[in-house]
């Protein structure tokens, strides 16, 4: 009896008869062989069916099979160089379980929109999957990372009662009697939870009502927040630098297959070691200006200035200590010099932009209540935030890592609707 297994699997079947249970990618014929390229989710395989091997009834059939119908098929693995995967199955047996008529994604070129309205079916494609694999791998590295340094996972609530990164970009929701606000960041909770556990991180999905058409930016996206008491900005971004090189070490590990499926150069990956460049503001604004950039201190960066200065690394850069004003309320400033705070962006190479945010947090319970109203935020939303200042402050600090950006620069996607399953963005919420 044939043994039931799946294609990534498929070189531990050498010789033996298996089962595939999937769906037909594509299909060619000549003469009296079908070559049927048959998908489990798990990769690809190319099935040989000669009709000197089958009935002529089953022979007809997958004459007739259209593109994703679902198949079980039955045939003996063998080695051939010459294939993709370096394995074939000869078909001996083939049955249909659902049916595919006009499948609307066929092998010749397609529009991003017309692709879009269709991506519950677009990521069934080789491409598409391997981003998704991919995605599942920086994920799961992520978790590993924190995991395995003694952080605990402490989930934060989705909606909220107030702005974290600003007030301009909050989706509204009607909360039974008053109205509440997806999560912009889980940070501020954070915060809350490093005060009674130390080392923490949160994992989740996040909104920004951002009216933004460019690559790097969707309404809902994924990030990853760790939060540590007692650290420094320097500790920030080793933590930082760290998370990303291991990150970036265990795709180019685990998969090397989807890597090479998306043609990416994995030597610019390879690249990627501790420590990173790390520069100032400061240094930021007179690297633009040297490269002709129209940039004056005091403005944040924009998609083109982080272009410009990420072209001159080959691996993330850490910019440190921006101005106060263009950063977010609880961002400590640097005692030192008020007019900056202590935070950090990472910029990936290959214009990628900001991959993670973060800062020291303000502890002092007087300095937050005033950048409170600097803000025009409304402090009685605040008080359980300010709490965190009245009981045992101490100095802390984190980061935010956005999953999709982090998946489309090791994909080198071109945008980041193609890192994410179901991408939300201003003009598009279907499927």
């Amino acid at each position: 009896m044939a043994t039931v297994a799946f294609i990534e699997d498929i070189a531990q079947h050498e010789g033996r008869e298996v089962t595939i249970r999937g769906w037909l990618h594509t299909r060619r014929s000549s003469g009296r062989i079908h070559f049927l390229i048959i998908r489990d989710g798990t990769g690809f395989i190319q099935g040989v069916m000669s009709k000197a091997a089958v009935d002529e009834e089953t022979f007809l059939r997958a004459d007739h099979l259209s593109q994703e119908t679902s198949i079980i098929a039955t045939g003996t693995v063998r080695a051939d160089a010459r294939a993709p995967s370096g394995y074939e199955i000869d078909v001996s047996a083939l049955e249909v379980v659902g049916a595919s008529v006009d499948y609307p994604i066929t092998p010749k070129e397609h529009g991003v929109d017309f692709l879009l309205d269709r991506r519950h079916l677009w990521i069934r494609s080789e491409r598409q999957q391997a981003i998704l694999r991919v995605r599942h791998e920086v994920i799961d590295a992520i978790r590993d990372f924190f995991n395995n340094r003694g952080f605990v996972l402490v989930d934060t609530p989705i909606f909220t009662p107030a702005a974290v990164e600003g007030t301009t970009t909050l989706f509204p929701v009607q909360y039974f009697d008053q109205t509440a606000y997806l999560t912009q960041s889980g940070q501020l909770y954070n915060e809350a939870n490093a005060a009674a556990l130390s080392r923490v991180y949160c994992f989740g999905p996040t909104f920004r009502a951002e009216k933004s058409k460019t690559r790097r930016h969707l309404t809902e996206f994924w990030m990853v927040e760790p939060e540590v008491a007692y650290a420094t900005l320097d500790d920030v971004i080793a933590l930082g630098e760290d998370l990303v090189t291991a990150v970036v070490g265990r795709v180019l590990e685990r998969r090397g297959r989807e890597l090479k499926t998306l043609e990416r150069d994995t030597g610019k990956l390879e690249r990627v070691r501790t420590p990173f460049p790390r520069i100032s503001y400061d240094e930021a604004v007179g690297i633009l200006k040297a490269k002709g950039q129209d940039f004056q201190w005091g403005g944040d960066l924009g998609g083109t200035d982080e272009t410009v200065l990420s072209d001159q690394f080959d691996r993330p850069l850490a910019v440190h200590r921006y101005p106060t004003a263009v950063k977010a309320f609880y961002m400590k400033p640097d005692p030192a010099r008020p007019e900056v705070a202590l935070c950090v962006d990472f910029l990936a190479p290959e214009g990628y932009g900001e991959i993670i945010g973060g800062s020291e947090r303000i502890d002092d319970y007087d300095l937050l209540v005033q950048r409170i109203k600097e803000h025009q935020l409304p402090q009685e939303a605040f008080e359980w935030y300010l709490d965190v200042r009245r009981y045992g402050s101490v100095p802390h600090g984190g980061f935010g890592m956005g999953v999709e950006r982090v998946v489309s620069w090791i994909c080198g996607l071109d945008h980041l609707r193609e890192a994410i399953p179901y991408p939300r963005t201003i003009y598009r919420l279907y499927p």
